[in-house]
């Protein structure tokens, strides 16, 4: 009995010295000569908190094919070239022929002649006779020339500005007009109207 008052001393002593440096000591239990010391803790909880990433969010836009229209040619419309006139070298749409190679004229209808070949005479050099197809302009019975000293042009018949059939001689060229014998140029008077489609080829 003396021994566990002994024991039981030094244990108050002890607990008295740990007061004093500010510690508490925890209680411990005695069973006989056993020392169990029990220790509670709290549990420890890690909380890790939950990181959500979403998913990045990709916008396409889709344009619209360009789609590049080339313009549709025009259809080509081709007229049919004109026939050859029967018995000229122009065209059988020409109302009057002229070819100056050859230095002849005729009068034509529907394609066929009607009058000539005539013999003609056409300009000289710097004076030459245009060729093309041109179209009768205007008419003068008794037209005298308003550029070469009034010399007289007796029926004449205007198909290229101032460039005509008319009256003249058929020895000597002219300054670009068709010289024709008289008869001849009454007839082309009388025959070709204002509109007159005229031929010259070379």
């Amino acid at each position: 009995m003396r021994v566990s008052k002994t024991i039981l001393g030094a244990t108050i002593v002890a607990m008295a010295l740990l007061s004093a440096c500010g510690s508490t000591p925890e209680p411990t239990a005695q069973v006989g000569s056993t020392t169990t010391t029990t220790s509670s803790k709290a549990p420890t909880t890690t909380t890790t908190p939950s990181t959500t990433t979403a998913a990045p969010t990709t916008t396409t836009t889709t344009k619209p094919p360009v789609t590049t229209t080339k313009p549709k040619p025009k259809p080509t419309t081709t007229k049919p070239p004109a026939p050859q006139s029967q018995g000229s070298p122009c065209k059988a749409t020409a109302d009057a022929c002229i070819d100056l190679s050859a230095n002849k004229s005729w009068l034509l209808k529907d394609g066929k002649v009607v009058y000539g070949p005539v013999p003609i005479t056409h300009g000289r050099p710097g004076y030459r006779t245009p060729v093309g197809t041109f179209k009768v302009g205007w008419k003068d019975i008794d037209h005298k020339s308003s550029i070469f000293n009034n010399a007289p042009m007796p029926y004449s018949v205007f198909f290229n500005g101032g460039i005509a059939f008319h009256a003249g001689s058929l020895t000597q060229q002219s300054h670009g007009c068709i010289h024709l014998s008289n008869a001849a140029a009454k007839q082309y008077y009388n025959s070709l109207p204002v509109g007159a489609i005229v031929q010259v080829v070379q």
